[in-house]
C-alpha cells in the first residue's frame, strides 16, 4: 500500500490542527523543553509570519499535557516525566485585537479577548471594562480554581501598538493601556509558573520589560536561533516529495531548485554570530504549494503599515544595502516610534543581519523576495496618485524588454521618473552620497536608486552597484535569454550639458570599461536624464 503523503501546513498556525490533519510538522519541541527547563520568563522577537503563533500554540498543548499530540516528537519524553503536571494556560493572541475603531474599540476588543479566555477556563470575572483589572483577576481566579500556577502565553504582544507606528499620539495611548495590563504579571507573579511572550521586538519604553526584570530575551541567542523559521536542512529533510515535484515542474534538478530557493527565500539571520540563515515558513510553504517563485510574504505582512511608513519617512530601497550599525543597535533598535527607519525595518523583518567586521554589523535585505517586495511598495507609493499605476508601468517595461523595444523601456522609466517627489528623498540621497563618497550629486543617486527599485519591484533579476562609483555598470538586467547593460548620465542645464552628448558618453563608458564583457550579445545602452525635465531625453544603443 502506497504511503500517504503528508499535507503542507500552509496557513495553519495551530499545533493541534497540524498534528491531527496529516500535515508536515518540523519538530521544534526540543527548543521548548529546553526553555521550560531553564527559563521562567521568556521573550522571543521575530518578524511576522515567522512561526511565532505556532510556537505559542505548541507551548499551550505542551503545558496542557496533551500527550497524544506529541507522539514521536522530542517533547514526548518531557510529558512522561514523573514530576510533570498539566497547568492552566492563559493564551492571549494580541494580533486579533481590533484597532480600526479607535481606543474604545481597542479596549472593547481586549476585554472581549480576556472574557473569552475566562469562559474557556470556566473562570468568573468581575463586572469591569478595564483590561488591567480583568487580566489581574483572570490570573488570580484561574489559580484559585485549579490550585495550580498558571502559564501565560502572549503572542504578538506589540501588534496593537505597531499598527499605529504612523500615528504616535494614538500609539502612546495604546502603549499605556497595554502596559497597565501587562504589568499585572509582575504584581501577581506568585500565581504564575511560566511566561512566554512574542513580538516584533523589545521596545525599550514599552514598560513590559522594566517590570518583568527577570525576562530572558532569547531573540539573538545562537542556541535558539532555529526555534522559528526553517533551516535549509529541515526543508530538504521534511519536504522531499514537494521539492521533487517542484523541480520536475520547472525542468531542473532538486539541487538546482535548492540553489534558486536559497537566493529567493533564505537569508534571515537573528544571532550575532551570524551562524544560521533561515527561510520564512509562510513564503516557503506558499512556494512549495504554488511551485512558482513569487513574493508571498509581503501579501500577509501588514503592508499598509509599511507602505505608509515609507511614504511618511521618505525612505528609499538602496540606502539600506549593506547598512552599517553598531552591535548595541543590533541588540536593541529602540521603540517603534523613535527608532530610525533602519531600526523599524530591521524589527519588521525587511532588513536582517547580513555581515559584520570588528567594528560594525551590517544590515541588508534577507533575500530576493523581500527586496522585490520592499521595492514594489516604494514604487507603488510613488505611482499611487497618478493615472499610470505600477502594474501598467510594469507591463510596459516587461513588454519592452521582451521585444527589445528600447522606446517602451524608456517610456516605463520615464513614467516612474515623472512621478518621483525628489525633494522628499533628498535627505536619504544626501546621506548616501556622503557615506559612500560618490562622485556624483545626490539627485543623480535618487534617479538611479528609484529606477533600481522599480526593476526589483517588477521582479526582475538586476545587478546594480549603487554603493561604488568605479568599475561597475549602473545596471545589468537579465530577462529571459537577453541581458541589458545600461549606463546613466545626468545632463545638468546649469553645467551646460547636452543630453545627446551625455548619452554618447554613457555608451562610450560601457565600451571603455568593458562592462559587457561577461555578457555575450548584451544589449548596451547609454541613457541621459535631463535634470530640468527629470526625464530620459536621449539614448544611444
Amino acid at each position: 500500500m502506497e504511503k500517504r503523503r503528508l499535507k503542507l501546513p500552509k496557513g495553519i498556525h495551530t499545533f493541534e490542527k497540524i498534528r491531527t490533519d496529516g500535515s508536515v510538522y518540523i519538530d521544534k519541541t526540543k527548543y521548548l523543553v529546553d526553555i521550560i527547563d531553564n527559563i521562567d520568563i521568556c521573550f522571543l522577537a521575530r518578524p511576522r509570519r515567522f512561526g511565532k503563533s505556532l510556537t505559542v500554540s505548541t507551548f499551550e498543548a505542551l503545558f496542557e499535557g496533551r500527550k497524544e499530540l506529541f507522539k514521536g516528537l522530542y517533547a514526548e519524553e518531557f510529558l512522561n516525566r514523573p514530576e510533570f503536571k498539566p497547568s492552566p494556560v492563559i493564551c492571549l493572541d494580541m494580533s486579533t485585537v481590533v484597532t480600526c475603531d479607535g481606543m474604545a474599540g481597542i479596549i472593547d476588543s481586549l476585554v472581549n479577548e480576556i472574557e473569552t479566555i475566562a469562559n474557556r477556563l470556566d473562570v468568573s470575572l468581575p463586572d469591569s471594562h478595564f483590561p488591567g483589572i480583568l487580566f489581574k483577576q483572570l490570573i488570580v481566579n484561574t489559580y484559585s480554581k485549579y490550585h495550580e500556577k498558571v502559564v501565560i502565553l502572549i503572542d504578538e504582544y506589540d501588534a496593537p501598538y505597531t499598527d499605529f507606528v504612523n500615528d504616535p499620539d494614538t500609539a502612546n495611548k495604546v502603549r499605556g493601556v497595554l502596559r497597565n495590563m501587562y504589568k499585572q504579571m509582575k504584581a501577581y507573579d506568585r500565581y504564575i509558573r511560566f511566561i512566554f511572550i512574542t513580538g516584533i521586538s523589545k521596545f525599550a519604553r514599552f514598560g513590559v520589560f522594566s517590570t518583568l526584570n527577570t525576562t530572558t530575551d532569547i531573540s539573538s541567542m545562537p542556541e535558539y536561533t532555529g526555534m522559528c523559521g526553517y533551516t535549509e536542512d529541515e526543508i530538504i529533510r521534511y519536504f522531499p516529495d514537494y521539492l521533487e515535484d517542484t523541480a520536475k515542474k520547472m525542468g531542473i534538478s532538486t539541487d538546482e531548485l535548492i540553489i534558486k530557493m536559497r537566493n529567493y527565500y533564505n537569508g534571515f539571520c537573528f544571532d550575532h554570530d551570524l551562524s544560521l540563515k533561515l527561510y520564512n515558513p509562510s513564503s516557503t510553504l506558499a512556494f512549495l504549494f504554488e511551485k512558482v517563485f513569487a513574493d508571498y510574504w509581503v501579501e500577509t505582512g501588514r503592508t499598509k503599515v509599511i507602505a505608509d511608513y515609507i511614504k511618511n519617512k521618505h525612505v528609499t530601497v538602496e540606502q539600506f544595502r549593506n547598512y552599517a550599525i553598531t552591535e548595541s543597535f543590533a541588540r536593541s533598535p529602540g521603540d517603534v516610534d523613535t527608532t530610525p527607519p533602519e531600526g523599524f525595518l530591521y524589527q519588521c523583518g525587511y532588513l536582517t543581519l547580513h555581515d559584520k567586521n570588528e567594528f560594525n554589523f551590517f544590515l541588508d535585505y534577507p533575500n530576493t523576495e523581500v527586496l522585490n517586495s520592499m521595492s514594489a511598495l516604494l514604487v507603488d507609493y510613488i505611482l499611487q496618485d497618478n493615472d499610470e499605476s505600477f502594474s501598467r508601468a510594469r507591463k510596459g517595461l516587461l513588454n519592452g524588454l521582451k521585444s527589445k523595444d528600447l522606446k517602451k523601456v524608456i517610456s516605463a522609466f520615464n513614467r516612474l521618473l515623472a512621478c518621483i517627489p525628489y525633494d522628499d528623498f533628498q535627505k536619504a540621497a544626501d546621506e548616501m552620497v556622503e557615506d559612500f563618497d560618490f562622485d556624483y550629486p545626490a539627485r543623480e543617486w535618487t534617479y538611479r536608486s528609484m529606477i533600481v527599485s522599480f526593476l526589483h519591484g517588477c521582479g526582475l533579476k538586476v545587478l546594480a552597484e549603487m554603493h561604488t562609483n568605479k568599475g561597475r555598470a549602473d545596471l545589468v538586467i537579465f530577462f529571459g535569454d537577453k541581458t541589458w547593460v545600461i549606463e546613466f548620465k545626468v545632463a545638468y542645464k546649469d553645467r551646460g550639458h547636452d543630453p545627446e552628448k551625455r548619452a554618447e558618453e554613457a555608451l562610450l563608458q560601457i565600451a571603455k570599461m568593458n562592462y559587457a564583457a561577461p555578457y555575450p550579445e548584451a544589449i548596451c545602452v547609454g541613457m541621459a536624464i535631463d535634470d530640468e525635465k527629470r526625464l530620459i531625453t536621449a539614448y544611444r544603443i
